[in-house]
């Protein structure tokens, strides 16, 4: 038995990638247990703000905390919305400088097809991971949040910066030649960012531990019912892949407290 505070699962880019679930006094390798079952019984919440058993609202915060951490401010979402460059506080400046004011890069990956997205430059790997996508690469890499929304936002012209979660889990994944997309993205940024262009960066890839491929998939949660549970035949994104074509996204229902039971 695992029990804790539902966090999303830490990565590690291997060949397939890796999944562990990092509980304060234990840790659960996922890979291990696909081909098991697995069943997650709701006890009760932990908002990852305040850390108060107060019900999750949403993104693993109590509804105070989502409208007034700066862990989720609206530019966390929208990075052209960040101002800690200016020295304008959103919600609390010197956690916005310390997040916002670093290295970002805006990059393309392929999830259910090419999207575009940014990322801090020391987390890119475990971003692209997340997202689950098969190939990723750099486009620019610039000083600060804001200029990386400004160049994602131009580019929203010609790529989705979304990702369809269905097609992402299915064998349905769009195919497109993500270097070619890549000069399009860099021909699209223009001379405005041309100090920034990554040009040598290299195309990575990402091969996850997925038994059977599945054509469909619904989704089940803890905000409808106290039990998950299935046979795991795959790890994608953040999403458990169960043996009956449902997914169970965990940075979704991050916040819960919940225990873990694993079964043959």
């Amino acid at each position: 038995m695992f029990s804790g505070v539902l966090k999303k699962m830490t990565s590690i880019h291997d060949d397939p990638v890796r999944y562990i679930l990092d509980f304060d006094n234990d840790l659960l390798f996922l890979n291990q247990v696909i081909g098991k079952k697995i069943k997650f019984h709701k006890t009760g919440y932990c908002c990852l703000s305040c850390f108060e058993n107060l019900q999750i609202f949403a993104n693993g915060f109590c509804k105070k905390c989502f409208f007034e951490s700066p862990l989720s401010g609206e530019w966390v979402m929208k990075p052209e919305l960040s101002k800690a460059h200016l020295k304008i506080e959103d919600r609390d400046i010197s956690y916005e400088k310390k997040v916002q004011l670093q290295n970002h890069i805006v990059y393309l990956s392929k999830t259910s097809g090419i999207k575009v997205g940014v990322t801090r430059s020391n987390n890119m790997t475990t971003r692209w991971i997340d997202q689950g996508a098969i190939e990723a690469v750099v486009l620019i890499e610039v000083p600060n949040r804001y200029l990386a929304g400004i160049a994602e936002v131009k580019l929203k012209d010609k790529f989705s910066d979304k990702t369809n979660w269905r097609k992402m889990l299915t064998s349905n994944i769009d195919e497109a030649d993500i270097k070619n997309e890549k000069k399009i993205a860099i021909d699209s940024l223009g001379s405005e960012f041309q100090d920034y262009f990554k040009n040598d960066s290299k195309v990575l890839k990402f091969n996850y531990q997925i038994d059977k491929l599945i054509d469909s998939v619904k989704s089940i949660s803890l905000k409808k019912s106290d039990d998950v549970e299935g046979k795991l035949i795959g790890i994608k994104g953040q999403y458990l892949i169960f043996d009956d074509s449902s997914v169970f996204n965990v940075r979704s229902n991050e916040g819960y407290v919940v225990d873990i039971s694993i079964s043959d």
